[in-house]
């Protein structure tokens, strides 16, 4: 398996329970979907994965790293095995397209000649070679999260979190978001996406984990949906 939580719960010094009794598995090759509404406590778990937050109880398990030991140096080697797709696309406006898929090459001391053909081949990837020349806010909205999605990819992580990736998209835009994370993963890599679209999502026909108030559906375990 590639991801595992082990009845990890999560609280902040304000008092606030973000989840609670978490237990959950992602196996190589998987699609997730991680459905619930806002507040519901999916941002905390994709954080805890990349370990950007961690479990006040429990246990989170990344490939061979662990919540409970790992630290430092560590981390940032964790970080190149799992790319991240935020829902404000975080690009940086004064980079060119290209430019801002270069960098996570670059901070992993790449060399410039495969810093170059990676990022054509995540551009063409993504549909988006054309415009390789492009400042972000010459894009819509929907290109800009594929750039976001091809930086994320540039490292070929294994894992790719999805957080709310369609959240400031219209409708066909957003099924063409999630058709491209699905060839992502046809393509072998796994993929976790947390959404608040449930009918988007149950038309995928991939497992659904549903996320309220902090608890996995089912009490706290792991619930396969189809629907």
């Amino acid at each position: 398996m590639l991801v595992e939580f082990r009845n990890v719960s999560k609280s902040y010094r304000s008092g606030l329970m973000a989840v609670t009794g978490i237990n959950l598995t992602i196996d190589k090759g998987e699609f997730v979907l991680l459905v619930g509404p806002s507040g519901a406590g999916k941002t905390t778990i994709m954080k805890m994965i990349y370990m950007d937050e961690f479990p006040t109880r429990g246990e989170v398990i990344v490939g061979r790293y662990s919540s409970k030991s790992i630290g430092g140096r560590k981390i940032a080697m964790l970080r190149r095995q799992v790319g991240v797709v935020f829902q404000e696309f975080r690009l940086l406006r004064d980079l060119t397209v290209f430019e801002n898929i270069a960098l996570p090459l670059r901070a992993a001391g790449k060399r410039e000649s495969e810093i170059k053909k990676r990022v054509s081949n995540v551009l063409y990837s993504v549909g988006l070679s054309s415009k390789r020349h492009q400042f972000p806010l010459k894009l819509s909205g929907g290109e800009q999260q594929r750039v976001a999605i091809a930086r994320a990819m540039a490292l070929r992580p294994p894992l790719l979190l999805a957080d709310e990736p369609t959240g400031n998209l219209d409708p066909d835009t957003s099924e063409q978001i999630f058709e491209l994370l699905l060839d992502i993963n046809r393509g072998g890599t796994s993929v976790l996406v947390a959404t608040h679209e449930h009918d988007l999502a149950g038309r995928l026909g991939k497992r659904i984990l549903r996320l309220d108030g902090g608890r996995l559906a089912g009490g706290g375990g792991d619930e396969s949906c189809t629907s």
